[in-house]
């Protein structure tokens, strides 16, 4: 067996990266020697890892308000706002989720060699609602994979443009770089990988001719959502990327396309957030509708006379096992 593919099932808790990444500045010794990723192991070898110390993360500490759900010394869970971007990057090197993590969790144990929280999935900047971050590698690789077996539970409220015909279904349409805006995703892109999105119908507002829909992720591609659902014709009410702003000037309701219009994100919401711990407890949170997005909606239900518990009767969401945000 090659030394880095022994390491990788020895050492779980270690990326395959960070593994390459140490035996690439000699922390790995085979035989008291330094040795290359390829080599391969005979049997009777001493292999020895050296873990430095984290080092000191890249990006700085701001003090940006967090409403925190959960939190211990394995991982942090929060109720992302809109306008808050996850990672630092190009145009967004302060300001973000990263940065505010840094100032509010003051028992980091060092994720991938840094001390930094990891980050193991993320929402759209203007996309609100429930993100879980790890505070150190097992935890990260624990959670990294329930994301890849896709046994995470993750669901969302959004309100779309048009009369979603069906009262429930699947989109299975993979997902890529748009050939020609590089800024958008494409379900028709050259090269794409597998996405799958199940969605069921919670209220039609057929005068305006919209669509309240609950949604789960089964993969979680860039965009995901909000490509699958402009493939359907019903692109997000205030998504600038993909067709929702443009479509709500056809909304024939003064006051409700003014509403619509004063909205600065779209209308997608992340409500559920589901996981096993590394101790094993499974747990959900659950996070409510931030308020400019339940002003539309109570602005719709009062006008179709549609009763507030409906929503709940509609929803086809299992038994919560485990909540810490009771005012949701």
């Amino acid at each position: 067996m090659r030394l880095d593919r022994f390491l990788d099932d020895s050492l779980p808790e270690l990326t395959r990266s960070r593994i390459k990444r140490l035996i690439d500045e000699g922390a790995v010794t085979l035989d008291g020697a330094r040795s290359k990723a390829g080599i391969k192991l005979r049997g009777g070898e001493k292999i020895c890892v050296v873990l430095p110390e984290p080092v000191a993360s890249s990006a700085q500490a701001e003090a940006i308000p967090l409403e925190v759900l959960y939190e211990d010394s394995a991982l942090i869970v929060i109720n992302k706002p809109a306008h808050l971007v996850v990672h630092p990057a190009p145009g967004h090197q302060s300001g973000t989720l990263v940065n505010a993590l840094l100032h509010h969790c003051k028992d980091l144990s060092g994720v991938g060699g840094e001390l930094r929280p990891g980050i193991v999935h993320r929402l759209d900047k203007d996309t609100s609602g429930v993100m879980v971050a790890t505070k150190d590698d097992p935890t990260h690789q624990h959670l990294s994979r329930q994301f890849k077996a896709h046994t995470i539970k993750r669901r969302y409220r959004a309100l779309v443009h048009g009369i979603v015909p069906d009262l429930k279904g699947t989109i299975d349409q993979p997902i890529g770089r748009h050939p020609v805006h590089r800024k958008k995703m494409s379900t028709s892109a050259r090269i794409s990988r597998h996405a799958v999105t199940h969605w069921q119908v919670l209220r039609h507002y057929e005068a305006d001719r919209l669509t309240l829909v609950d949604l789960q992720l089964e993969t979680g591609r860039t965009h995901q959502l909000r490509v699958h659902l402009a493939g359907m014709n019903c692109p997000v009410v205030g998504d600038p990327l993909y067709g929702g702003v443009s479509r709500a000037k056809a909304i024939a309701n003064v006051e409700l396309r003014q509403m619509v219009n004063r909205l600065d994100r779209q209308f997608l919401h992340a409500w559920q957030l589901g996981f096993d711990h590394p101790d094993g407890t499974a747990m959900i949170f659950q996070a409510a509708l931030p308020s400019e997005l339940q002003g539309i909606l109570d602005y719709l239900e009062d006008k179709y006379n549609y009763k507030p518990t409906d929503l709940d009767v509609l929803s086809y969401a299992g038994p919560v096992e485990t909540t810490t945000n009771e005012n949701s």
